[in-house]
């Protein structure tokens, strides 16, 4: 059963009923706070923590159940509070005492509590070895698990792994002191984009405890054991890591998602002044109306997704931000019925505001990706939103745009786009005439153009190498005086 508990119901929990929930483990149990109060913990009486408990969200966007937590959960009729109990691991009450807690939030203010099993409202007595057990070190977020000199491990049993606060946390502390980030998963869960982004490249790992190969790579497929403090792979009589027979594709004829899904990426960097005027999130609103024909559903700083899409709260937050020399990193989410997410990523450089956008948007077999929407775009893009460059690619994967623990087919690029900016830096000329197997079209103003490149249809895996000749050819550009050449 699932380490985390989580309670939906359509008020919010005030203190009475929080205090009344964190009871579960009757009078002898302590609460305490981290993280600025965002984080409240029921303590043994020594100080371990047993379950910590996160502010309650107020979710504004429909789909963000189904998505994260499954379609057998019931749908909510408007927004609602999402209040998310994580168990610790370590102590064997930790689980009750988490679905205590739900249980009396749902009994109270009605409502729901996934998973549907764990819910109850009786009082979870401590064991002797509870009660006395050593305190978990104070360097220990709530969100891990394990915490070694190399990584900081985190043990999720939950149909979707999402990036959540929880998680985008152990993710900084990792990160702080120079640690690997290895979420730990039965075989059936699946990623998010977000979360597969957050774990790309090593040290990070998705590790996936399979009952007929061991652990693995969720991501690469490498078999994997515990050695010195953290997960690593398996190394063969040549050295190379050994692939899991769990990772090879698998077919799924039932599935809505298989066969014959397929993914819609766009990565594309914008750049913009740095004014008072400045209103973010204007390249990816029309890029979402141009493929979809509507605007994005919401917006947040993690999943779920909890705020209804505005470009003034997200510049806000930007600026507000900025103001602290930090970036912004932020997901945004479309309806459910035309699966699209993106991640955003805005900092401040010498060159302005720079918004580094991926843009993910899912069809099943019998649905069509609009690729002819996408010349239209990169003009509009190019000539109303600071587009800087994007490139855009079609790969087979889930409609659902969440990841599985097995082989997928790497994206195929479609086409590339410079800015004007871009073009004009390089010399149009040059850059007008790559090598064989791109094609330019100028977009915008003939004075002073941006150019498109087909790349080809997104089934033919060459056009990685067109694509890496066209780079090449763009880096080789003679010294730029600025003006066409």
């Amino acid at each position: 059963m699932t380490k985390d508990v989580i309670a939906l119901t359509p008020k919010m929990p005030d203190i009475n009923t929080l205090l009344a929930g964190l009871f579960a483990g009757g009078p002898d149990l302590g609460v305490s706070s981290v993280h600025e109060g965002a984080v409240v913990q029921l303590c043994a009486p020594n100080g371990r923590p047993l379950v910590s408990v996160e502010s309650p969200l107020l979710v504004q966007v429909p789909g963000e159940v189904q998505r994260l937590l499954g379609a057998e959960v019931p749908a909510t009729d408007g927004s609602f509070w999402w209040t998310e109990a994580r168990a610790s691991t370590a102590v064997e009450e930790g689980e009750r005492l988490a679905g205590s807690f739900a249980g009396r939030l749902a009994a109270v203010l009605g409502g729901t509590v996934w998973p549907p099993d764990a819910a109850h409202t009786d009082v979870v007595p401590l064991t002797p070895e509870t009660a006395t057990a050593t305190p978990a070190p104070d360097s220990a977020p709530p969100a891990v698990d394990v915490l070694t000199d190399k990584a900081a491990v985190v043990i999720q049993d939950r149909p979707v792994v999402a990036m959540t606060s929880w998680l985008a946390d152990a993710l900084r502390t990792a990160a702080a002191g120079d640690l690997a980030l290895q979420i730990v998963t039965p075989p059936g869960t699946r990623l998010t984009l977000p979360t597969r982004t957050a774990l790309h490249g090593h040290p990070n790992r998705w590790v996936v405890q399979d009952p007929d190969c061991g652990y693995y790579d969720g991501l690469s497929g490498a078999q994997l054991h515990w050695q010195d403090g953290h997960f690593t792979p398996v190394k063969s009589a040549d050295g190379n890591p050994r692939l899991a027979e769990a990772f090879k594709p698998q077919p799924a004829p039932d599935s809505p998602d298989a066969p014959g899904a397929r993914q819609l990426g766009l990565s594309l960097q914008t750049t913009h002044p740095a004014d008072e005027h400045l209103l973010l999130g204007g390249a990816l609103e029309a890029a979402w109306q141009a493929l979809t024909g509507t605007s994005p559903a919401g917006w947040s700083t993690a999943e779920p997704i909890c705020l209804p899409w505005s470009r003034r709260q997200l510049t806000e937050l930007a600026r507000t931000r900025a103001q602290k020399s930090a970036p912004t990193w932020l997901t945004t989410i479309g309806t459910p019925d035309r699966p699209a997410i993106a991640t955003t990523r805005i900092t401040h450089t010498t060159a302005g505001v720079e918004e580094h956008i991926i843009l993910t948007l899912g069809y099943g077999a019998d649905e069509t990706p609009p690729l002819d929407s996408i010349a239209t775009l990169a003009e509009t893009l190019a000539t109303e939103h600071g587009l800087t460059s994007m490139l855009t690619t079609l790969r087979t994967a889930r409609r659902d745009l969440t990841v599985p623990p097995r082989f997928e087919a790497p994206p195929i690029p479609l086409s590339f786009t410079l800015g004007a900016d871009a073009v004009n830096e390089i010399g149009r000329t040059h850059a007008q005439h790559p090598q064989a197997g791109a094609r330019a079209a100028q977009l915008g103003p003939a004075a002073r153009p941006a150019l498109h490149y087909t790349l080809g249809d997104g089934t033919d895996p060459n056009s990685w190498t067109t694509l890496q000749q066209l780079t090449q050819h763009l880096k080789a550009a003679p010294e730029s005086t600025g003006s066409p050449r």
